[in-house]
């Protein structure tokens, strides 16, 4: 239950960061937001990442093993990489339409779930 938790908690950690990070790029069409300076867009982004942190640190106490969890710390680092990429990949698909997935990206996606993989091999 702790691996399930703790990865759950990382996905929705890594929504709210990608749109933190990113999703000011996708505001800048709109007219109320051109207006909007620099410093504003960086507390915004801030307030998302706020709830980032929410998500992320009881992750990392839920899932690390020394808390009673199941993953080892680089393993939970790797977890939350590849999720990471995940989300910002259907991120930029859905939200950036312009943006293409190429090949190049599908096999560096598979170099990630090999380093999955190996980060759980004795």
């Amino acid at each position: 239950m702790n691996a399930l938790t703790s990865i759950s908690f990382l996905i929705v950690s890594n929504l709210f960061m990608t749109i933190a990070w990113y999703g000011h790029l996708r505001f800048a069409d709109a007219p109320w937001f051109r207006s909007t300076s620099v410093f504003l867009v960086i507390l915004m982004s801030w307030g998302l990442a706020f709830f980032e942190y929410c998500f992320q640190v009881p992750a990392n106490r839920i899932g690390y093993v020394e808390n009673g969890g199941p993953f080892s710390l680089i393993q939970l680092k790797v977890i939350q990489e590849v999720i990471s990429l995940g989300v910002f990949t259907l991120f930029t698909l859905l939200v950036f339409k312009h943006e293409s997935f190429r090949w190049n990206h599908a096999a560096a996606a598979v170099l990630l779930v090999a380093a999955v993989y190996l980060v759980f091999k004795d």
